[in-house]
């Protein structure tokens, strides 16, 4: 695939990038470590450069497994750009405490530093913050991203479903531009379209990244662990339009689902999440597709289910 500058930072990305949400949700860490290693080498052969973490995957397994094959591999990290997430912290932990947002100076440093470790790296090329803390303090959180970047632990920093506003909050307290936000967006939840997000990304040039890319697999044979947020997802509208693309195309639907976001002027990363590796290999072909303007709109006419106003 063919690299893309991540925002306004010296870091690469590829055109996909591979999430890494799903490669050791098995008890068996023998299966993990089987459908890791099948997963991430398959997104290497296919081109893929960007690998996409949070602290809370898999309850860090996800890192953990990952860091495994790195060490494993000598070289392997070189080929990559790693990102992870935090800022979440579990229901239940202490007893009693809620499921919360933690942008604290004390919980990032502490995750920074256990991600560092359950990856076996040295640095984390991307860091986000997952999901907006109401009671994020700006000021907190420059410092914080200050103090990281300074002691040569993260190189760069992004944010992940944040507002346009919260954007603007924490970018005005930073003396270096952010390079991401990473939204939802797909054909079935358009709402980085109307809100304000992939204009604010155009305008500052940040990069968007596209999280749950195909409604979390309803865009392609089914869906699977689908959030709450996303059950109420009906594909029936824009299948059928993705299928008659498909055909003219010689393709399959996800692969135009995805052709989709890449035609976006805001250079859109979608991330990929499947585990199959012929999966991950098919939907790298989405990089080749151009969609004409007419098939674009055609595929949102469907998703909002009326014309265009």
């Amino acid at each position: 695939m063919k690299p893309l500058p991540l925002g306004q930072s010296s870091l690469v990305s590829s055109r996909l990038a591979y999430g890494c949400w799903r490669i050791a949700t098995d008890a068996d860490q023998a299966v993990n470590y089987a459908t890791a290693k099948a997963a991430i080498f398959a997104a290497i052969d296919a081109g893929y450069t960007f690998f996409d973490h949070a602290d809370i995957y898999c309850d860090g397994e996800a890192e953990r497994v990952f860091g495994r094959i790195l060490r494993e591999n000598p070289g392997l990290r070189q080929r990559m750009t790693i990102a992870t997430k935090g800022g979440i912290r579990f229901k239940g932990r202490p007893v009693g405490a809620p499921v919360r947002y933690d942008f604290s100076r004390s919980h990032l440093i502490a995750q920074c530093e256990l991600s560092l470790k359950q990856l076996g790296v040295d640095v984390i090329d991307l860091l986000h913050l997952h999901r907006p803390d109401y009671l994020m303090d700006a000021d907190e959180v420059a410092g914080v991203f200050d103090e990281l970047r300074q002691a040569g632990k993260v190189r760069e920093f992004g944010v992940s479903n944040f507002s346009p506003s919260q954007v603007s909050l924490l970018q005005s307290r930073l003396a270096f531009p952010l390079v991401v936000n990473q939204v939802e967006v797909s054909l079935l939840q358009l709402y980085a379209l109307h809100d304000g997000t992939l204009d604010q990304c155009q305008e500052r040039q940040m990069t968007p990244l596209a999280w749950s890319p195909l409604g979390a697999g309803l865009l392609a044979s089914g869906g699977k662990d689908l959030l709450p947020g996303q059950r109420h997802y009906d594909p029936s509208r824009v299948i059928p339009v993705l299928d008659r693309i498909a055909q003219d195309r010689g393709t399959v639907r996800e692969v135009i689902a995805l052709a989709w976001l890449l035609k976006h002027p805001s250079k859109m990363i979608p991330i990929v999440g499947s585990t199959d590796p012929d999966q991950i290999r098919k939907l790298a072909s989405a990089v080749d597709v151009e969609l004409t303007r007419e098939e674009w709109y055609h595929l949102v006419t469907a998703a909002r289910g009326a014309e265009m106003p």
